[in-house]
């Protein structure tokens, strides 16, 4: 994917991003759609807060995180495109479920899925914070020195932002409290899943020390999971 296929991607997430705050409701069929303004107003707060800690702890990382650097993997960009879509799918999945009637999970199951997203975006931003080289598409850094990141959460699973995305897809239908949500959930975690295994066998094959930091950390994403 070249520069314009970059810029492309860009505005692409400038639409789903900007979609994401009204499809959901216009598949509800009302703006008065309590448990959709409840997600809404809790995932931005978490990514305030979450944006606050990373530049306060990383400032240079969120600079980064603006461009696409030299090198990025081509089925990143393309997994990139398809990720947000579906994690805006799980509140229009939910929209389209009120619409039709569907049951509100129990109003204590919003809670825990505020309690979720919280952990998910606190470990993704601790991740942040200890790794410079979190940027937001897969690739060897040579140009900032990229060397394994292996102290704060890293010392215990090899992906810990990923595990927080996870989180944050898990934590959404919970939330929105919709049963209807949770397989566009599922989906969006799966997709996360993937990605997982195709960095990891990325650095495995080009980052120097990956291997033997994959055999003192065994696990992915979870501990005895995976």
């Amino acid at each position: 994917m070249g520069a314009r296929g970059i810029a492309a991607l860009r505005g692409w997430n400038v639409a789903v991003f900007a979609a994401w705050l009204v499809i959901p409701f216009l598949a509800a069929g009302t703006i008065a759609w309590a448990s959709g303004w409840l997600h809404h107003g809790v995932l931005a707060a978490a990514l305030l807060a979450h944006g606050a800690y990373v530049a306060r702890r990383n400032p240079a990382l969120r600079a980064r995180r603006r461009a696409v650097g030299e090198g990025a993997k081509s089925w990143d960009l393309w997994w990139n495109a398809a990720f947000w879509p579906l994690m805006a799918g799980i509140a229009v999945s939910a929209g389209v479920g009120h619409r039709l009637g569907a049951a509100p999970l129990p109003a204590p199951v919003a809670a825990f899925g505020a309690i979720l997203l919280g952990l998910a975006l606190a470990l993704s931003a601790r991740a942040m914070a200890v790794n410079p080289f979190f940027e937001g598409t897969v690739r060897i850094q040579h140009d900032v020195g990229h060397h394994v990141v292996d102290s704060g959460p890293y010392a215990r699973v090899r992906h810990p932002g990923y595990l927080g995305l996870v989180g944050w897809a898990l934590a959404s239908p919970l939330l929105l409290r919709s049963a209807p949500a949770l397989p566009a959930a599922i989906a969006a975690a799966a997709w996360v899943v993937l990605r997982t295994a195709l960095e990891d066998a990325t650095l495995a094959r080009e980052l120097p020390g990956y291997a033997a930091y994959a055999r003192r950390v065994r696990w992915r994403l979870v501990p005895g999971v995976w």
